[in-house]
């Protein structure tokens, strides 16, 4: 709001642009004004800024359109097989420039408005980001529906319309406080309501089944009728011919208002049935610590699933009638995560129920049908559901369930006769819970892990008898991410600098970034390179300044760690290691005087139950307060924490980064895809060989990687015994690290709080159960503490950073998501490009 102030007042005194515009520019001028006048009733002078970015939304939304149309029809006559994508979230950030870019028309707009005062930077920040997404999962589903379009093969998006992000997060005291992320309150320029296509998903009630003339039925009674009315954003990639679209679903009532209730003075309850529908688009991921939060996600992921596929059924009738057999041919059904597995009964319910079809039928569409895509090794984090709330809320789809589980525990016997315990944690059903990943490794005819490591674990370990079972249906897919937003977009200085040298093809072929590798060591190429990076540097501690009041040295090596709250992401090693570098300062004077300044930079959003996350965010900031208000540092250490991270904050900070902490416990993290756009901007990873950290150590080398710490398999093996002797011993003989787990109970950080963090000091120390240091903080910080002594002394020959820095560049065009895509494409989906 600030900003937009700021803007309106300013933009009659910005320069005008001196270049005179082009024909099609001044064409362009004219459609920007005319929406001004004709969508706000103002004339420019008169309109805010905010106006402005709609009416430029509006123009470019108008494009896309009459593109949309065309390949509306062309997908249509082709008969062309489409993928549905189902995710929970997509992170899509800002649209306006990405869009702007993908129709290659960025020179236009920037002349354009600068020579209606303004610039385009500056109109793209008042556009809010969409919530529709939390983390990787999300920003890797909106990268993979841009590197679809700009592919050319026909997809769909779809997920929920939620009318609040996750959060707003913001910092109070060093807290964590959730404020709502009411991301509509300025409506969305990019969406088209469909309401001519809601349709209706059905809660509870009772099912009674029957035989009629020799048919299986069913017949609902006092089940509860919520409406799914669908709002599209087209979606167009880099000078691509097709157009895709995000379908978002919105829950509304069948009734608007009880008008008895109403004319009675009773006006809570007269929309109270209304209120309570709407709650399902709501907010994304509402918190499931209690019976209600649980209740409420259950049915979230029902209504999306509900919906697509009746949309989806009936797309298939109109183009290629009743032949269900053909449905395979025609759609293929990805599921991202477990959260959309209720498709799979689901599919079975509308085959049998609605379209008449017989088990055996519907069954072998379904499994010819759906493809999963597995994110975590983490046990803890494969979804489960209460049998008795998941039979209440979804009484028909739960006897699908039952039978789906009756016919896996028959097939499940041939394969392992007599083996129970096998059996039991390889059911859809078992111990009163519903088990949704194995639902999807029963069902689905693809699985994939998202990179190499990630997909051997998943095979060998924690879904090997699956795999044993189907090895056929697995595949390893490396997560990738879109060269378009991610530095075209973020960083266009360094994007122009690459142009100039290789052409402008590595945007959308990125293998061709390799040819940068002959200018790693050009000095002319390399004094551009550090330019573009120290531009950066200094943007972003403006940002710094204005955000947090803090002031950071563009000149010290910006340490860089953002990414999902977490014990496993270790957030707690940087700050233990932060706490004994500050230690060493203030005792060590030669220590001092050689230490090459460092900005910490953390941005996270931890979950609102996870108390202990929450508190390693508090932990953060309280450091931060310590060391940047102690004279005795000398500005050496400064630490900030980055209130609200989000993708616009990540694309000011990512090509701002010097390094990239990637530290995850080896084994946790599936693949990860913020390590990408660091390594794409030239910032140079810290890290495990832990996800995808593995495969950018094969492209880059391990000159230009810094890798620490326990493999995979060491860890296993660690976790499978206590430690609590091995953990005894490196607390005894470690000196800085002892030193700064003691400050987490001394009150040296917060004074006179010495209880404040003993939740910390005691899991890593005593763990949870009985079981020290889950996620080898302790047992890797001496290696990572040594590994960042290293890559500072580094950084002090600039010339060997810098070329470290652009091979890094260089080597990234293999995490393309164009490439990830063309992989599943060739292994998975089978679709054909639009032509």
């Amino acid at each position: 709001m600030a900003q937009a102030k700021s803007m309106a007042q300013n933009k009659n005194t910005k320069t005008t642009a001196t270049t005179k515009l082009t024909a099609s520019e001044e064409a362009l001028k004219k459609e920007i004004v005319g929406k001004v006048n004709r969508h706000f009733g103002k004339v420019m002078e008169d309109a805010t800024p905010h106006m402005v970015y709609t009416a430029c939304a509006l123009t470019v939304r108008d494009r896309i359109m009459e593109k949309w149309a065309v390949s509306h029809q062309t997908v249509k006559k082709m008969g062309a097989k489409k993928l549905y994508y189902l995710s929970f979230e997509f992170l899509m950030g800002r649209l306006l420039c990405t869009n702007i870019l993908n129709l290659m028309q960025t020179e236009e707009y920037q002349h354009v408005l600068n020579d209606l005062g303004y610039s385009l930077p500056e109109i793209a920040e008042l556009e809010n980001d969409a919530g529709l997404g939390n983390g990787g999962l999300g920003r890797l589903a909106a990268c993979f529906i841009d590197s679809l379009t700009t592919l050319d093969l026909p997809a769909y998006g779809c997920t929920i319309r939620y009318e609040y992000g996750l959060f707003r997060q913001k910092i109070v005291d060093g807290y964590q406080t959730e404020l709502p992320d009411s991301w509509l309150d300025n409506g969305n320029a990019w969406e088209i309501a469909r309401p001519e296509e809601t349709v209706e998903v059905k809660f509870g009630g009772e099912v009674y089944t029957d035989w009629v003339d020799g048919k299986f039925t069913c017949r609902y009674n006092n089940s509860h009728t919520i409406l799914a009315m669908p709002y599209d954003v087209p979606l167009c990639g880099y000078d691509s011919k097709i157009v895709n679209k995000l379908r978002l679903w919105s829950s509304k009532s069948p009734d608007h208002m009880n008008m008895q209730e109403f004319n009675s003075g009773n006006y809570v309850r007269a929309v109270e049935e209304k209120e309570l529908a709407e709650v399902i688009s709501k907010v994304l991921y509402p918190e499931d610590n209690h019976t209600e939060g649980k209740e409420l996600r259950l049915k979230q992921q029902y209504f999306l699933v509900s919906a697509t596929l009746q949309w989806i059924l009936k797309e298939f009738e109109n183009r290629n009638g009743q032949d269900w057999s053909k449905l395979p041919d025609k759609v293929v059904i990805h599921i991202n995560d477990t959260h959309p597995t209720m498709a799979i009964p689901e599919m079975m319910r509308l085959l049998m129920d609605e379209k008449g079809l017989g088990w055996d039928e519907a069954w072998d569409i379904v499994t010819h049908v759906f493809a999963y895509t597995n994110h975590t090794v983490m046990s803890e984090a494969l979804e489960k559901w209460p049998l008795d709330m998941f039979r209440k809320i979804l009484p028909r789809v739960y006897m699908i369930v039952e039978e789906m589980n009756r016919r896996l525990m028959i097939r499940l016997n041939e394969v392992y006769p007599n083996d129970s315990a096998k059996h039991k944690y390889m059911a859809i059903i078992s111990d009163n819970q519903i088990f949704m990943a194995n639902m999807c490794l029963a069902s689905c005819f693809a699985v994939n892990g998202v990179s190499k490591l990630h997909t051997d674990i998943l095979k060998q370990d924690i879904f090997a008898d699956y795999y044993n079972m189907n090895n056929d249906h697995f595949y390893a897919i490396t997560n990738g991410i879109t060269f378009r937003r991610w530095i075209a977009n973020c960083n266009p200085e360094l994007t122009e600098l690459i142009s100039s040298k290789i052409g402008k093809n590595w945007i959308k072929d990125a293998s061709e970034l390799s040819k940068l590798k002959k200018y790693a060591k050009d000095p002319a190429f390399k004094k551009q390179f550090a330019e573009i990076k120290r531009n950066n540097k200094v943007r972003l501690a403006q940002y710094i300044k204005e955000h947090n009041d803090i002031v950071v040295n563009p000149d010290s090596i910006f340490d860089v760690q953002c990414k999902r709250l977490h014990e496993y992401k270790r957030q707690m090693m940087n700050v233990l290691h932060i706490l004994a570098e500050y230690n060493r300062i203030l005792e060590d004077n030669v220590y001092a005087e050689n230490y090459y300044p460092k900005t910490y930079i953390f941005g996270a959003k931890a979950a609102p139950g996870y108390k202990r996350a929450k508190l390693i965010i508090k932990l953060i900031n309280s450091v931060g307060d310590m060391i940047n208000n102690d004279p005795r540092v000398k500005d050496k250490i400064k630490v900030v924490f980055l209130e609200n991270y989000s993708v616009s904050i990540a694309e000011k900070l990512i090509i701002a980064a010097d390094i990239s902490e990637q530290i995850s416990t080896a084994g946790k993290e599936a693949s990860g895809t913020g390590n990408m756009k660091f390594m794409l901007n030239g910032a140079l990873t810290i890290g495990t060989l832990d996800g995808a950290n593995v495969e950018m150590l094969e492209q880059v080398g391990e000159d230009n990687i810094y890798i620490f710490g326990l493999k995979a398999d060491e860890v296993a093996a660690r976790v499978k015994y206590a430690g609590t002797d091995e953990v005894k011993n490196i607390y005894s003989s470690n000196a800085s690290l002892r030193h700064a787990l003691e400050q987490l109970v001394d009150g040296s950080i917060v004074p006179g709080s010495n209880q404040m963090f003993r939740d910390l000091y005691q899991t890593l120390l005593f763990g949870d159960y009985g079981f020290p240091d889950t996620y080898m903080v302790i047992r890797d910080f001496e290696e990572y503490m040594k590994t960042q002594e290293k890559m500072s002394a580094d950084y002090q020959d600039r010339d060997k950073w810098i070329e470290k820095a652009i091979l890094n560049t260089a080597s990234a065009g293999f995490f393309s998501s164009d490439r990830t895509i063309e992989d599943y494409n060739k292994n998975i989906w089978h679709l054909t490009p639009i032509k």
